[in-house]
């Protein structure tokens, strides 16, 4: 079964005859479907047709990346500088934005665990810092050694 480049159907042809015409109109005879009884094949510019496939595919890839958001990890620690702080506030922020969700998290080390209050005072102060691009989507909460907090970006 052969196909003409405008879509029209020209019927059964011998692969001879469907090469001849593909030739005279100056394109390709491409097989679309081998499977079929018969087979059908389309007189077009397989050029054009790998590139408009390509273009397809990478369209339908960005859509898939932006609909699978990451989790992006931010450590901290109780005694965090205020640079080290502001900096992965910016950062978050700009993940935040892309529509990442972030987890803010803390471990603790040796005496650092006789004052875990302290970690948490960070980790409200790092919702606080992001609240107008964020909102809290799990609370503080400590597991074992790890507290940490989750946000997600506001709609």
């Amino acid at each position: 079964m052969v196909i003409g480049p405008n879509g029209e159907q020209m019927g059964i042809k011998s692969l001879a005859d469907a090469k001849t015409i593909a030739n005279f109109a100056g394109l390709d005879l491409v097989l679309m479907s081998g499977n079929a009884i018969p087979a059908v094949a389309k007189i077009m510019d397989y050029n054009k047709f790998r590139y408009e496939k390509k273009k397809k595919q990478k369209e339908a890839s960005k859509k898939q990346r932006e609909t699978n958001k990451e989790l992006k990890e931010y450590r901290l620690s109780p005694g965090i500088d205020i640079h080290d702080f502001e900096t992965r506030v910016r950062n978050a922020k700009e993940y935040l934005m892309k529509g990442h969700k972030i987890r803010g998290f803390i471990r603790f080390k040796g005496r650092q665990m006789a004052h875990p209050e302290l970690g948490r005072e960070v980790l409200e102060k790092f919702a606080e810092q992001l609240n107008e691009v964020s909102i809290i989507e799990t609370q503080v909460k400590q597991d074992g050694r790890i507290m940490f907090i989750i946000l997600a970006p506001k709609k």
